[in-house]
């Protein structure tokens, strides 16, 4: 999921990556690096894709090999079908909703663990700038479908049914809200509470009386 990054799998259930793909890794994370710093300098309508590839110290076509336009740099989480893996391999009787904290909760303490500047500057870019809001958007369609695949597997309803896609979006949507909610509240609350307040809506309903 766009908004939900960090990759939690444990590279123990892996198999090794081979050089190529980890020197895929290496040029890809050197340009999310690169733009970053670019961006926290000068802010985002400055940065440029050739600034981000001269300090990235690759080619422009890599960049755009590697990430269509700017804001997928920004936005862009090859680790969303780990993160499916990990909701996949939860205990049948759990219920959707706890298996979907327990993989969040440790989604957030790897991110917060690793960069949490990192994430808090994909928030606020997600917040702030329409692009990279317009963009979040457009890629919320795709994890909701890779989304649909594990729930319709826990229900043994078919994907395209659409209790499984309503499902499915409210799910995404409202993990998406919580990261811009994060931001425009500038990062004040706890990310994990507020994942759960919003795992407890949607299986709860919004609370009564003056909460």
């Amino acid at each position: 999921m766009t908004t939900m990054t960090a990759s939690t799998s444990s590279p123990a259930d892996r198999p090794p990556l081979s050089l190529r793909e980890r020197k895929k890794i290496k040029t890809r994370e050197a340009i999310r690096t690169a733009t970053y710093a670019l961006i926290e300098a000068q802010g985002y309508d400055a940065t440029t894709i050739e600034q981000i590839a001269d300090r990235a110290e690759v080619s422009a076509s890599t960049v755009f090999r590697y990430f269509p336009t700017k804001e997928d740099i920004v936005l862009t989480d090859e680790y969303d079908p780990l993160m499916l893996e990990e909701l996949r391999a939860r205990p049948a009787g759990e219920s959707w909703t706890d298996s979907v904290r327990y993989v969040m909760h440790r989604s957030i303490d790897a991110m917060m663990a690793q960069d949490p500047e990192v994430v808090r500057t994909r928030a606020r870019l997600a917040a702030q700038v329409p692009a990279v809001r317009s963009r979040m958007v457009e890629s919320m369609s795709e994890t909701g479908r890779m989304l649909r695949g594990a729930l319709a597997e826990r229900y043994g309803l078919t994907p395209d049914s659409l209790e499984v896609r309503v499902c499915a979006m409210a799910l995404v949507g409202g993990l998406t809200e919580v990261n811009m909610a994060w931001a425009e509240n500038g990062f004040q609350d706890d990310l994990r509470d507020m994942m759960d307040r919003a795992l407890d809506v949607l299986e709860h309903g919004l609370p009564t009386g003056n909460q």
